[in-house]
Formats: C-alpha cells, structure tokens, sequence
C-alpha cells in the first residue's frame, strides 16, 4: 500500500495493506469490487455458509473477486457450534477456497458475541488439521492468551458489536490486549463505523483492521473505501512516529528558555 513501508504478516505470509475488507453487504457485485479496489486491501473475507459453491452455472460472489490480486479469507460467520465451524472450514477447504479461515462461533444471536468457549475448542481442533486459524472473540485477555496458546496465527477482537457502526468502545480492554499479547498479531475486527475509528485502532498499535459494514452500508461505498485505506495508513504511521506525551497544562510551541535577554 502507498506511504506504508512495513507489511503485516500472518502465518509467514507478507501484505502490504493492514486493511482486511468483507464481501457482504454491497447493493450489487459491481460494487463490492470497485470498493474493493478503492480499499487497496490484499485480503477480503467471504462467508463460506453464504456463497455458492456448488453449482458452477450460476453466477457466485467469487466471479466478482479479483483472485490474482486479492487473497480469500474464508469465514464461518453464521455458525453457533464449535462443529458447525469446524464442518465449514472444512468445506472452505475442499472448494480450494483455503486452508486459511477466520473463525467465528457465534454464542447469541441478538448481538453476535462470540462463544469463546466453543471458539476456543474449534480452533485447537483446526490448528491441529493444519488450518490458519484467525479467531474472532472479544477483548478478554484470557480468552486470548487461550487462543495464542492453541496456536491462532492471529486474535481478532471485536471494537464494538458486528455491524453496530459504534466505533472503538472499549479502548482500555484493547490497550491491554495489545500490551500484553505480543506473540501473534493483532486484528481489530467489528463495529467500525467511520474512517476514523480504523485510524484509533492502528494509532493504538494493532497490526491491523477488518471491516465490512462500515464501507458497504455508507451512502458512497466506494469513496468510504478509499477513506478507510487513508485512515488505515495515517494511523499505522501515528503509531510508529510516536505521539507525544499528554499534559494537563499548556507547553509553549516555541518556548523561551535559551532566547537572548531571557531567564
């Protein structure tokens, strides 16, 4: 991505962009892949239970996705057991989609939080399969330690509820988490609702932002794209400028100590 000299990687797999985008949502697949580009994004995510991929003479959301340039994330968005994840991994991986997958397992249906004990027993199941396992959860430190220790190639908590357009809501949980969980990177991923809640979340030091509502719901996806790619970029390179130092008084932008005729 322009203007961003570092990559993040993943699993020993380099991207230039930290910007992870979905495929949902978007008024038609004309526009998903304009906002695809826009987004210079490298990987989307594409619900497995949601797309078809069995019947070959009818048009797919994976005819509209760029496969040369952009890397398919499979997603279990949908699932509610531990099983139903792992079955659809599975599935992702047979198509040839990959034997990435960004897993969900859904434990309430009104506000999609995660149910992390059953997440955690399905990634430790498809780590030992030889999946790459990005785990969504929430911002629980122990919850995620667990899901470095089962081997998650990266933790995914969420910045606020899944589509709630909310921004960041819990910035002490993810200061902690990115203090302390230094293993594997770190991926906010839900409730982004504007460009910039992704700036607060690179400028916070994670490695980066999975977003899909936020940019497919705006009035003009495509120009809301290209100001998430921005946002994404200004706040990873806050983050490595190093901000300064916050004061409850007034520091003089040019002070007088050391000016002739001044003590």
């Amino acid at each position: 991505m322009e203007g961003m000299g570092d990559v993040l990687t993943i699993a020993g797999r380099s991207f230039r962009s930290r910007l992870i985008v979905g495929t949902g949502k978007y008024r038609s697949f004309e526009e998903m892949t304009r906002c695809h580009e826009a987004s210079g994004a490298e990987i989307v995510t594409l619900a497995v239970r949601r797309v078809n991929l069995a019947d070959g003479s009818k048009e797919s959301m994976l005819d509209h996705i760029d496969r040369a340039r952009l890397f398919i994330l499979p997603n279990t968005a949908g699932c509610y057991t531990a099983d139903d994840a792992i079955r659809t991994a599975h599935l992702a991986r047979e198509v040839g989609l990959s034997n990435w997958i960004k897993l969900e397992v859904i434990g309430d249906e009104r506000t999609l939080f995660p149910d992390n004990a059953g997440l955690l027993e399905a990634t430790r199941v498809l780590v030992q399969e030889g999946f790459v396992v990005l785990p969504y959860t929430n911002d629980d430190l122990i919850v995620a330690r667990k899901l470095v220790d089962a081997g998650a190639a990266a933790v995914m908590p969420l910045g606020a509820p899944i589509g709630s357009g909310m921004g960041i809501q819990n910035m002490s949980n993810l200061r902690i988490l990115r203090e302390l969980i230094t293993e594997v990177p770190l991926i906010v991923d839900a409730g982004v609702g504007t460009a910039s809640d992704a700036t607060v979340a690179l400028e916070l030091g994670y490695d980066g932002i999975l977003m899909n509502t936020a940019i497919a719901g705006a009035d003009d996806s495509v120009r809301m794209a290209e100001a998430m790619k921005h946002a994404v970029i200004a706040g990873r390179l806050a983050y490595e400028a190093g901000r300064i130092a916050k004061k409850l008084y007034a520091t003089a932008s040019s002070p007088l100590a050391g000016v002739v005729g001044k003590s």
